[in-house]
């Protein structure tokens, strides 16, 4: 929805505060009318400036005052109309002073004097040529900072030329960046605009601030550099830009890597700042990483040498590391005067935490015979330095020794090295201990036995429980496990927006408490997350950082290529993806679950000869321990993937055999996962075979569609590079296309995905089913809008809901948003044209969440007039921004749409924007329109764009349709048609309302 256009006239006079004057500088890059009467009004502006001036100077009469010339400007102008202001516009350009010609001498916005304004650099060589030194704005309020009056004359000159970059330059110093964004997007492709256009994303992830929206704003800056770089890897301005931008993430070895090749490019000025920043990045990062490891390995000294002396001050900067290090001395001391030796340190621990409960564990131990816990204590300190493996008949003499410390010690070492651990038996020790710090260990562990035992809610209700006692009490190193655990426990399930929410406040946290390892833990956390929401550039960034920090270590080095050669294979570069993999092998250790994926991918385009014996190691590695039903599954389908890929193969019968396993376990993500990626692989043999029949049972098995419409109907497929388009004409002949062509990701759109010469067989259908799966379900574009088309929703084992009492017609509309939100006040929706009785509508603060899910339950209509809001922080699909409940949440989301349950089979048109977005996750289609329908409504009207205050008379005349008889894709077709014909300026956003029934 748009913020209110009447609000241009008072942003022209001066009369909005600063910070409501940013607000309406965002809006004005991207509303194309603004645009156009701002740059009418700036134009018309200077002309009556132009035109008064040659009154003054011709009458050597004092210049007025700013209020009384901006007042004298308007009553010129409100005098001129129609052909008087052209008449005066050439009237005045005849009376410019021959010292402005086009081109002329230097605007003073250029000058060289003083500090520049942007930390970053642009390519607008007037601007960039010399350097300046950066001074930061350093003010309590940056946002109340007056901004610079824009140059006018300059601008007016400036586009009249063509030069649009210099135009778009002067907006972005002087604090406009949608503006200059506009322009810049006016201008031909190239490497200078992609470098400015990545800054004003930087620029904007710092202006806005918000956790909600910097993400995505440092990828699209990020992936623009790269772009840039593949090009000119020595353009500075986008070395310098890459390097500000992984700042912002908080990577500053990648940061300092950029800004050391700036340096060596020799530029005058530029290289000397650029080697300082450098300079100071490294040395910052490395005495936190030394001052950790330090620390730690004082910690660790104390467990192989008594006499080592202690790390007192280290436990005052470093507790978390020092006590988990202090659990392992005080087990391997050897002796009471070992143990006592160590009070002093548990006394600094205790003051840091609280309590004197290491001080109380201590002297118990202290009180233990140690001429037979003498020997275990010893054996227990090789088990800590590596010299013996914490399993078999180790593991046994420490669990009958009933020293029950060392036992506890034993299996979190055997645990950490993934042998096989007696779970309950850590729990009930863990327990016993009367240790916070243990009790947190309990509540990780019976979380994970859950986990494994598929029961994932409880796990999460526990950690969850767990994390808000651990930061009540101050255990901040716990805590930060504990968000770790949750980070994966969301990734497991594929919820990568509330794995980012952990993920990132452990980031912060870690860095806060100067915890090196978990700061390198949350790295490849964040890298995940992002990985799962397709922003590759930021994923390998964090991945790139995590890997600089700890070179060494040959785990570390693992993980981090063999998931670089995932990413790299999602962005359709196999070579890549192939050189990470070989990176990734250089450890020999297993490839885990990402390597074993990429190896069963790369088959197709980029095979090895040794690959079947790694990834039958792999896979063997992988079914170490227990294995649920739908891991075996997942396992199963990259197997036969792997084998499809070799001819003569037994691929296909263990892909079935996967498909039947995963079945068994509907509710488990791996099988979900096995699920679609089988369907996948056998979609596709059977395109590369043209068994067309074939292909469309499985789609309809897969997608539980009954029955298949036998005319009219488009089935589309894509595996990576793969796509299969079937099509059943209106004389239901059913004709297919296989291509292996795919170069890129699909991204918003699924324009030309269908060949013309398959549209061309829909062309005389009234009405077309399209069938599709993941990642086409979901996007614009499939079908021109000529057509009247729907995605067409398998029900599954739901049924659809039947029609039980009285139904109403549910409008929500004028919704009290949060004020925090600043979102702008929405057009009421006129009233309607004929009487409804079953008309109920919720306005103002009653349009709660809660309040609309139960209004929904009895409704056969359903019309959300409110915000959209889309935050990969948030969410994982887009949400419609509702009044707020009593604990201040407001957001309708796809978890609570799911749980709902529409009895009626409601029309829902959800006039929001953004509404259709879609996840994009390999193996479900996850949106709202998608969650309305499992809940239980026929069809649902959305778009995947932000949509106009208009846009709420087209969902409504279209529910008027509908509601006289209309076929639901006929009547979104008519109307668009004519809406279009009024409005040709609604074109981009109706193109984008999808239906899905």
């Amino acid at each position: 929805m748009t913020v209110d256009c009447k609000d241009l006239q008072r942003f022209l006079d001066g009369q909005m505060q600063a910070r409501e004057q940013g607000r309406f500088r965002q809006h004005l890059g991207g509303c194309g009318a603004c645009e156009a009467r701002f740059r009418e009004s700036m134009q018309l502006e200077l002309l009556a400036h132009l035109a008064q001036a040659q009154e003054v100077a011709s009458s050597d009469a004092p210049a007025p005052s700013a209020p009384a010339e901006r007042r004298a400007r308007r009553t010129w102008l409100r005098g001129l109309r129609g052909l008087e202001v052209l008449v005066a516009g050439v009237a005045v350009w005849m009376l410019l002073p021959f010292s402005l010609p086009w081109g002329g001498e230097q605007s003073a916005w250029l000058s060289a004097e003083g500090p520049r304004v942007l930390e970053g650099r642009v390519t607008y060589r007037a601007v960039d040529a010399h350097h300046r030194p950066y001074v930061p704005d350093r003010g309590a309020d940056a946002a109340q900072s007056p901004v610079p009056s824009l140059p006018l004359q300059d601008l007016w000159r400036m586009e009249a030329r063509g030069d649009l970059h210099g135009v778009a330059t002067a907006y972005l110093l002087h604090g406009a960046p949608r503006q200059a964004q506009a322009f810049l997007k006016r201008m031909p492709a190239s490497a200078d605009r992609d470098c400015d256009l990545a800054l004003l994303a930087l620029e904007q992830a710092r202006q806005e601030g918000s956790l909600d929206t910097r993400p995505a704003r440092l990828e699209e800056a990020l992936e623009l550099l790269s772009g840039v770089l593949r090009e000119w890897p020595r353009h500075p301005q986008a070395l310098w830009n890459r390097a500000l931008a992984l700042s912002e993430l908080g990577l500053p070895l990648l940061a300092a890597d950029a800004f050391g090749e700036v340096a060596r490019l020799g530029e005058p000025g530029w290289s000397e700042e650029a080697a300082q920043r450098e300079r100071v990045l490294r040395e910052s990062t490395s005495l936190r990483a030394r001052a950790w490891k330090d620390a730690y390995a004082s910690v660790r000294e104390l467990v192989t040498d008594s006499s080592a002396p202690l790390p007192l001050a280290a436990a005052r900067e470093h507790p978390g590391i020092l006590r988990l290090g202090f659990y392992d001395a005080v087990r391997a001391a050897p002796s009471r005067e070992a143990v006592l030796r160590l009070e002093p340190l548990a006394r600094v621990l205790d003051e840091r935490y609280g309590g004197s409960v290491l001080r109380t564990w201590l002297a118990r131990v202290a009180e233990r015979d140690f001429t037979h816990r003498g020997p275990l204590a010893r054996l227990y300190g090789r088990l800590v330095m590596g010299s013996l493996a914490p399993a078999g008949e180790v593991l046994e003499t420490l669990r009958r020794s009933g020293e029950e410390d060392l036992y506890l010690g034993a299996l979190v070492l055997a645990d950490a090295q993934r042998q096989p651990v007696d779970s309950q038996a850590v729990i009930r020790l863990a327990r016993a201990s009367g240790d916070p710090w243990m009790r947190v260990l309990a509540d990780q562990e019976q979380a994970k036995l859950w986990q494994r035992e598929g029961q994932w809610w409880k796990a999460e209700q526990r950690l969850l429980d767990a994390l808000d006692t651990c930061q009540k009490q101050g255990l901040v190193y716990r805590c930060l496990g504990l968000q770790r655990r949750l980070a994966d426990l969301y990734l497991d399930q594929h919820r990568p927006a509330e794995a980012f929410q952990h993920a990132w406040k452990g980031w912060a946290r870690a860095l806060e408490a100067r915890e090196w390892r978990f700061e390198q833990e949350f790295l490849q956390e964040l890298a995940d997350v992002a990985r799962y929401q397709h922003a590759f550039t930021t994923a390998r960034a964090y991945l790139e950082e995590s890997l600089g920090r700890m070179p060494e270590d040959c785990a570390q080095r693992t993980h981090v290529h063999r998931t670089v050669a995932l990413l790299e294979w999602q962005r359709f570069r196999p070579e890549a993806a192939r050189a990470a993999l070989e990176r990734a092998m250089e450890c020999e250790r297993p490839l885990g679950l990402t390597g074993a994926w990429v190896l069963s991918e790369m088959a197709r385009s980029v095979p090895r000869p040794q690959d079947g014996a790694l990834l039958r190691r792999a896979l063997a590695d992988l079914r170490r321990g227990p294995v649920s039903p739908g891991l075996e599954s997942l396992l199963l389908v990259i197997e036969g993937q792997f084998l499809l890929a070799q001819p003569g193969s037994s691929g296909r019968e263990l892909v079935h055999r996967a498909l039947s396993m995963a079945d068994l376990e509907p509710d488990s993500v791996d099988a979900r996962k096995a699920r679609a990626f089988g369907y996948s692989a056998l979609l596709s043999e059977a395109g590369r075979t043209g068994a067309w029949d074939e292909a469309l049972t499985l789609m309809a098995h897969e997608l539980r569609v009954e029955p298949v419409a036998q005319r009219c109907l488009l089935a589309v497929s894509v595996q990576h590079e793969r796509t299969l388009v079937l099509v059943r004409g209106p004389l239901g002949e059913l004709k297919g296309a296989y291509s292996t062509g795919r170069q890129v990701p699909l991204r918003d759109e699924a324009t030309g995905l269908v060949p013309a010469e398959l549209v061309k067989e829909l062309s005389g259908c009234d009405h077309v089913d399209v069938l599709t799966r993941p990642p086409v379900h979901g996007l614009a574009g499939l079908l021109p809008d000529s057509l009247a088309w729907s995605y067409r929703v398998g029900r599954g084992a739901r049924g659809v809901p039947a029609r039980t009492g009285p139904s109403t017609h549910l409008v929500v509309t004028e919704v009290a948003s949060p004020p925090s939100l600043r979102l702008s006040r929405l057009a009421p929706l006129t009233p309607p044209r004929v009487p409804d009785p079953w008309r109920v509508e919720l306005r103002g603060a009653e349009a709660t969440a809660s309040r609309v899910l139960s209004e929904m339950a009895q409704a056969s209509e359903v019309e959300l007039h409110t915000h959209g809001l889309f935050s990969a922080s948030q969410s994982d699909a887009s949400m419609v921004v509702l009044a707020p409940e009593a604990d201040g949440s407001y957001v309708l989301t796809v978890d609570k749409v799911r749980q709902a349950r529409l009895s009626h089979a409601p029309l829902v048109l959800l006039a929001t924007c953004g509404a259709a977005r879609t996840a994009p996750f390999p193996h479900e289609s996850f949106s709202l329109p998608m969650a309305f329908i499992e809940a239980g409504a026929s069809a649902v009207l959305a778009a995947s764009v932000e949509i106009p205050d208009s846009a709420g008379a087209f969902f409504e005349r279209v529910r008027e349709r509908i509601r006289a008889g209309e076929r639901p894709s006929v009547a979104l077709r008519d109307l668009r048609a004519s809406w279009l014909l009024e409005r040709p300026d609604d074109a981009r956003w109706l193109s984008r309302v999808l239906l899905f029934e």
